[in-house]
């Protein structure tokens, strides 16, 4: 069974662990003490030691206090939990952050608990970069291995489903989809379709009737549950049955279409309520954070590109007939309207036919000079004023105007979402390429995907494919 293997892979991999600390630490200190072995001295990058050398046995003597330090820590921090449909970022996220922890707590403990203050730090930071490297490359090379072991039928999980639904039909598509996972489904037990009926070679197998004398066999190593939301009146005895049985049981919504994949989950005085919908940016501190990043960026910008839209300014005045500054009213955060900011890439029109053309490629209305704006984005420097007042951020949703709102609103589902953070000069459906005359649900789908997964990575990473990426100037806006 699954389990026996994982104990014994997580016994040799406490064991591997300990030995990298151990490998790591000593390799630290020729490193930082050793002018024959140290670049770092030999390149006169820092000084010989002096103040804080001490003998190679002193320093060993820390391990004592290291290594079931960094084990435990380890531990607390998942790192010898299954972890097969998680990805390589993951691993190493979470091999950081112990590290992090495990190192502050043995500084701490030197420091303040033993008075030990003689200790050279370098030397520590070069131990914590020695282990995090070392360890994660053998982590990188277990994951490789039992991926390829996965695919050839070995060390699988054996899963049984309860509940042919549409939940039950992704959640097969998606364990099929990843073969490397190392999942097996024996079977469907549903009480409305007929025994032998079959979904991608997965057959129903009985009714929830058989599930007790199946788990009996012990055959299984989990129970996904996956009813459809009708049959949810069923849910508290197949629990109970799994529970009983001691065999780790998963339950799949299937109301994944009204609620997202990362739900916030609140405890009322023991109640568990879930938030329909968990928005990072309504944190009053990731608000300020943003916006005092929002502020930096636009001031800066502005400096750096007041050239470049000077020159513009003068282009535009010069070629083309009408107002220099395109004003044109959008819905930002909270459904309110503003006024964006934009030079006039297109020939002057009346403004109810304006409010209701949607920009195309090739556009006719487009001016030659304004093609070339549009082509290099320089039309949309003035929003950056728009960013410095505060009606839009550097990275968000692209904002819309009022008409089409209207009417996406009613055609395509949760698309008012957006309106739960300021919209952005540049936003992840941009850098993935849907912008201008592309798929709206597209466009809207990455849109939610930033709402309900921001961090201020994520903006940077946004930043960097704009000016970088290859998808972006793909469509007009």
């Amino acid at each position: 069974m699954i389990r026996e293997n994982q104990k014994l892979l997580n016994i040799l991999q406490l064991i591997i662990d300990a030995s990298i600390i151990v490998f790591s630490f000593l390799l630290a200190y020729p490193l930082r003490f050793d002018e024959t072995w140290s670049p770092l001295i030999k390149y006169n990058i820092i000084n010989p030691p002096i103040g804080y050398w001490r003998p190679l046995d002193d320093y060993r003597n820390m391990l004592i206090l290291l290594i079931p330090c960094y084990i435990i820590i380890y531990y607390i921090c998942g790192m010898y939990d299954p972890k097969r449909t998680s990805g390589r970022r993951a691993e190493l996220f979470c091999l950081i952050k112990a590290s992090s922890l495990g190192m502050a707590y043995t500084i701490a403990i030197l420091y303040f608990l033993l008075k030990e203050n003689d200790y050279a730090r370098l030397f520590l930071g070069i131990f914590v970069a020695l282990n995090i490297s070392i360890d994660y490359s053998f982590r990188l090379i277990r994951i490789k291995i039992l991926r390829k072991m996965r695919k050839a039928g070995k060390n699988l999980k054996h899963i049984l489903i309860v509940g042919y639904s549409r939940t039950a039909r992704g959640y097969i598509d998606r364990l099929r989809a990843h073969l490397e996972w190392g999942y097996t489904i024996h079977g469907i037990l549903d009480d409305n379709k007929k025994i032998g009926e079959k979904y991608k070679t997965v057959q129903v197998i009985g009714t929830t009737d058989k599930l007790a004398s199946l788990l009996a066999t012990n055959k299984y190593d989990e129970v996904a549950i996956t009813l459809s939301i009708d049959e949810y009146s069923k849910l508290e005895h197949i629990v109970a049955i799994c529970e009983k049985s001691g065999v780790h049981t998963k339950f799949i919504p299937d109301y994944n279409n009204i609620i997202p994949t990362k739900p916030y989950t609140e405890d009322l005085d023991g109640i568990p309520v879930i938030h329909v919908r968990h928005v990072p940016l309504s944190s009053s501190f990731n608000r300020v954070l943003k916006r005092c990043v929002d502020i930096f960026g636009s001031v800066v910008a502005i400096i750096l590109f007041s050239l470049p839209m000077l020159i513009s300014a003068a282009i535009i005045k010069i070629t083309s007939p009408g107002p220099l500054i395109f004003k044109q009213t959008r819905i930002g955060l909270h459904n309110r309207e503003f006024q964006i900011y934009k030079f006039r890439s297109m020939k002057v029109q009346e403004e109810s036919k304006e409010k209701k053309a949607w920009t195309i490629k090739n556009d006719p209305r487009v001016t030659p000079f304004g093609r070339f704006m549009r082509k290099t984005n320089i039309d949309e420097l003035p929003q950056l004023f728009n960013v410095l007042i505060g009606n839009m951020s550097l990275v968000g949703p692209r904002p819309e105007r009022p008409y089409f709102v209207d009417k996406f609103k009613e055609e395509i589902p949760r698309y008012m979402i957006k309106h739960q953070v300021r919209p952005g000069m540049t936003g992840w459906a941009q850098v993935n390429g849907y912008r201008g005359d592309t798929s709206i649900t597209k466009r809207i789908e990455c849109d939610l995907y930033y709402v309900e997964n921001w961090s201020m990575l994520l903006d940077l990473k946004i930043i960097f494919l704009t000016f970088f990426g290859s998808k972006v100037n793909k469509n007009a806006c």
